[in-house]
């Protein structure tokens, strides 16, 4: 079954009317009921008859459904990949979370900001739920805003929307007064403000506040909300809580300091949904946690990947029991939870036989016993390598470069999980990494491999911390940060963030780090090797961070060593698009395609933000995930410059072969740097290490 994510297309005769639907289409299958009918029929195995019952129509028009979906080309052999993915990852949520209702946007390739796009994925929810005589808690934030700008609902009696918490500065355009007011009108519903501020200044004003007749008034409407909307705000730099004009900074960082991973409804939870303590707890006047979970219906609508944390905490405290996000959030709230999509039906893996490929069930590996195989690895790298870098006693996991660190000098570390060779340690040696932590496959070093690293590289000048943004990373490198700093080292954190497709470009801050990875090395550790000071190394590794970009596809899934099983399956005739380096499937599932297809969708990506124009000068890495050959990465390549000679842009470096994988996975990605004098230069300088040197 082929679902197009633009909806119904083709022969322009007029849709089927669903005026026998007794049942509403679930949310995860949009307002679609050919996609709904379709999946019962071809993906759950459900009858005819079984499908009428369940949606409330007749047969007669179950029998039309799914006729009209063949021939409009929903229906075809599989669901788009896509949507399955998305309607899979929506199930697994709804499950492992216990929730009402989940819904799941695809991750697109498009221009539209992903906060728009949850936001009409939002309002579609609210459409389905929201009932006269309803009365509706809305808090404030952007994407609470997007979907109040995206709701219509016509026909409703008697609902009564109420802000959630107080207000917020005049300037903020998604204040909760705002969303309340804009959702209000757009249902013709009563508007109840919240008549106070979201934080007093003191205790004592708060109960003044409460106690005045107007505001006690509002509180107790608000007590009786049977249905909520609220978003969800990170702890990251880049969240607008910081904007929003609610807290000042010094309580942010009181509650930073307090282990808090995230916010909603101005209170601040911890990484399992508790309350975490601080200044402000008995200042705020709105919708208390407790009050939260004692609404009937709780709609979260959130997402970016910065967002995993706390979209987590939310669910596993029960916070929301409707969850709208995107898919790649989706995967990563599940994957941190130790959560697992549900496999595909049978039928998908009879499908697969039918077409010629009986499936693989183990892999072979030269591996001795699977439990040691990143010691073992290690093992061997520093036999390997022994003329760049070396073990630090206290631990494998933190490898020095024999020359490099130097008094004076500002120190660079870089790390991540195993299973990405030669990434990392490969990058050790003089002009470029001074030492690298290591993790275990596909996870983050811990703490004090980290710290041993930079203090191992402390010449005096400080150090400088690289390495990909993902949550593990982030929170142990910040700690050994920490840890260095109580011991008189000063440090500088830059996450990596070059993969395009993992977040849209507004939200930059929140991508991974995979290939690109390299580029943001190699200039980091130039600039420390001649001398710069650390403000000025930590500059400009951000400014190659911030013009670095990355998109990869996979051809086929990789195989850990403790099960030597693929981790997921792709079709004979599919990619998968938007590869991270950690095993987990892209973002989308596209169609197989030539390796100049195949380079001109990853590079018309890559553009459509670089925006490269005649005279401009690039480095180009063409890196294998583990599996594809040389030969397949030249044919790539060989595109990449054909399509920059035509904008007549310069190739000034490049790189192609295995320079970050992903153990086995067949497949590769395509990373561009966007030079200018400064980055050429420290490009070029000199650098000696196991699998990158430059004379």
């Amino acid at each position: 079954m082929t679902n197009s994510e633009s909806g119904l297309r083709g022969s322009g005769r007029p849709r089927l009317a669903p005026v026998e639907a007794g049942g509403a289409t679930p949310l995860r299958f949009g307002d679609d009921p050919y996609v709904w009918a379709s999946w019962l029929y071809y993906q759950e195995g459900m009858t005819q008859s079984d499908i009428a019952q369940t949606m409330g129509i007749s047969r007669a028009t179950v029998i039309a459904y799914l006729n009209e979906a063949r021939e409009r080309g929903i229906v075809n052999i599989s669901i788009e990949p896509g949507r399955l993915a998305s309607l899979t990852l929506a199930q697994s949520l709804k499950s492992h979370f216990n929730l009402r209702d989940c819904f799941v946007i695809p991750n697109g390739a498009d221009d539209q900001a992903l906060g728009d796009r949850l936001g009409v994925a939002g309002a579609l929810a609210l459409r389905k739920v929201l009932k006269s005589g309803d009365t509706l808690a809305v808090t404030g934030g952007r994407t609470v805003m997007a979907v109040a700008d995206g709701l219509k609902v016509a026909g409703l009696q008697d609902v009564t929307v109420v802000q959630a918490i107080g207000g917020a500065i005049a300037r903020n355009p998604a204040s909760p007064g705002q969303c309340a007011s804009t959702i209000a009108s757009a249902v013709n519903a009563t508007c109840v403000s919240l008549s106070a501020p979201a934080v007093v200044s003191s205790v004592e004003a708060r109960r003044l506040m409460v106690a005045e007749p107007l505001v006690a008034e509002q509180l107790e409407i608000l007590s009786r909300a049977n249905k909520a909307l609220f978003g969800i705000a990170s702890l990251r730099p880049n969240a607008s809580l910081y904007s929003d004009g609610v807290f000042d900074a010094a309580a942010l960082q009181s509650y930073i300091d307090g282990d808090a991973v995230g916010v909603l409804a101005a209170r601040f939870i911890d990484a399992w949904g508790q309350p975490v303590a601080g200044t402000l707890d008995d200042r705020v006047i709105g919708l208390s946690l407790e009050d939260l979970l004692r609404v009937d219906l709780r709609i979260c609508v959130a997402g970016g990947f910065d967002k995993v944390p706390a979209i987590l905490a939310a669910l596993r405290r029960g916070y929301a029991n409707v969850l709208v996000t995107d898919a790649a959030t989706a995967r990563g709230v599940l994957r941190a939870d130790g959560g697992a999509e549900l496999e595909r039906r049978p039928g998908d893996r009879q499908l697969v036989k039918e077409r010629g490929r009986e499936p693989r069930r183990y892999v072979k590996k030269f591996i001795n016993e699977p439990d040691v195989v990143v010691e073992e690895m290690l093992d061997g790298a520093i036999r390997a390598h022994r003329a760049f870098l070396r073990p630090l006693a206290s631990s494998r996991r933190a490898l020095v470069a024999l020359d490099g660190p130097r008094p004076g000098k500002v120190g660079l570390v870089v790390g991540g999980g195993s299973g990405h060779e030669p990434c990392f340690l490969g990058y050790v040696g003089k002009g470029l990494a001074d030492a690298a932590a290591v993790g275990n496959i596909f996870s983050t070093p811990p703490p004090d491999p980290i710290f041993h690293c930079a203090q191992a590289v402390s010449g005096g000048a400080g150090v400088l911390l690289v390495y990909g943004n993902y949550v593990g990373d982030v929170m142990n490198f910040d700690m050994a940060a920490e840890i260095a700093r109580d011991h008189g080292i000063e440090t500088r954190s830059i996450v990596t963030t070059d993969d395009v497709a993992s977040s849209p470009r507004e939200n930059r801050g929140s991508r991974r780090g995979v290939a690109g990875n390299v580029f943001v090395f190699k200039i980091a550790g130039a600039a420390c090797d001649k001398g710069w000071s650390l403000d000025v190394c930590e500059a400009v590794t951000r400014k190659a961070n911030a013009r670095t970009y990355t998109v990869g596809v996979a051809l086929e899934p990789c195989s850990l060593p403790q099960t030597r099983r693929y981790n997921f399956d792709i079709g004979p005739d599919e990619i998968e698009v938007g590869m991270g380096i950690h095993g987990e499937p892209g973002v989308m599932r596209g169609a197989l395609a030539s390796a100049d297809e195949t380079v001109d969708m990853i590079l018309d990506q890559i553009f459509s933000e670089m925006r490269p124009v005649s005279g401009d000068k690039v480095a180009v890495l063409v890196n294998s995930l583990g599996g594809t050959p040389l030969m397949e990465l030249y044919i790539l390549y060989r595109r990449v410059e054909q399509r920059l000679a035509a904008k007549g842009v310069e190739i000034d470096m490049s790189f192609v072969g295995h320079y970050c994988t992903s153990i086995d996975m067949v497949g590769a990605s395509i990373s561009l740097l966007h030079l200018d004098r400064e980055l050429r230069e420290l490009l070029h300088h000199p650098c000696r290490t196991a699998f990158l040197q430059v004379s």
